[in-house]
């Protein structure tokens, strides 16, 4: 099997234990947890048995040890993860609203992540790699543009594939420099993985459907979108797929988009089917939502099964058409 590598912040998070905690007074918090969108969802890709590797950077501290030494126990290969001595470890500190909204505070940028250089890239992507996947929060600095795009051509040079997941924060879209770099993303990819709220962001329509088409019309080969508790959608020329989730009592959202993606891209490399590869990818994001954690609740394929014995998705309907 070729593997499958992404690149992009890797991270801690602290998580405030308590509804309507913010930032502004004492409070208790959770953590360090292991994290950064790329890290999770190459966590998952290995947990499944799919060969998988990051190149990132940390700080040579404990926060960078405890990524690394989490990432390589599930099975990541760690080796493009530089640990360099005179950066801290990103960070990231997350507050919850009544409504389920979230606050975030990053320290990415100016982490070790911020590090991150297409020379490293150069030296650090295996042969091997057939397979990159793009997260659009790892975009954060024009150096770590330039990595990603290197990454990028030098995986689509050799005959390899690309998925990328926009997971944007909307105030990048503000930045002319940055639009442009989702969009020469958007170009290379093979999959794109957008949420059902990011769906139009990139695209110049004005409704689901027609981005979806317009995405379909303009190279990209396949479009999966994530619906959350409601399952995802699958969007190719050929087949349009509705895949329902699975109702789970939520502990904690972060992490279960990049779960889905990570378990949808692995399960097709290992062969599976369309609806078979979105069912697990439902069951990987049902999972992760039970955690406290955002690495917490990636899922090997015997505990997916196991989940799939005992449960019933939201629905038992779902449809296949064929797209004139």
């Amino acid at each position: 099997m070729n593997s499958i590598y992404t690149i992009g912040e890797v991270l801690v998070e602290m998580m405030a234990a308590n509804i309507g905690q913010g930032f502004t007074h004492p409070g208790v918090w959770h953590g360090p947890y292991p994290s950064g969108a790329p890290a999770i969802f190459i966590d998952q890709v290995s947990k499944l048995g799919v060969r998988g590797g990051i190149i990132s950077c940390v700080g040579d501290d404990g926060f960078g040890r405890l990524n690394v030494d989490r990432l390589a126990r599930d099975g990541v290969d760690t080796r493009g993860i530089r640990m360099l001595t005179q950066e801290n470890t990103g960070s990231a500190f997350v507050a919850y609203q009544s409504g389920g909204e979230r606050d975030f505070i990053f320290n990415i940028k100016h982490s070790a992540c911020g590090h991150i250089s297409p020379e490293q890239v150069a030296e650090m992507l295996p042969a091997t790699c057939r397979h990159l996947h793009i997260m659009g929060s790892s975009l954060f600095s024009f150096q770590m543009v330039d990595a990603v795009k290197k990454a990028a051509e030098q995986v689509k040079a050799a005959g390899g594939t690309l998925s990328f997941d926009p997971n944007i924060r909307k105030e990048m879209l503000d930045i002319p420099e940055m639009r442009d770099a989702l969009h020469f993303m958007l170009e290379l990819t093979d999959c794109y993985l957008p949420s059902a709220s990011e769906v139009v962001l990139l695209s110049p329509a004005s409704d689901a459907q027609g981005a979806i088409d317009w995405f379909l019309q303009n190279g990209i080969r396949e479009v999966v979108v994530k619906r959350g508790r409601e399952g995802a959608s699958y969007f190719s020329a050929e087949q349009t797929l509705h895949v329902p989730g699975y109702p789970v009592i939520e502990v904690d959202p972060t992490g279960a988009g990049d779960c889905f993606g990570g378990a949808f891209i692995a399960c097709r490399q290992r062969g599976f089917s369309i609806s078979q590869a979105l069912r697990y990818a439902n069951v990987c994001g049902a999972l992760a939502v039970t955690r406290q954690g955002p690495m917490e609740g990636t899922s090997t394929l015997a505990q997916i099964e196991a989940f799939l014995q005992r449960q019933t998705p939201v629905s038992d309907n779902h449809s296949i058409q064929e797209r004139q």
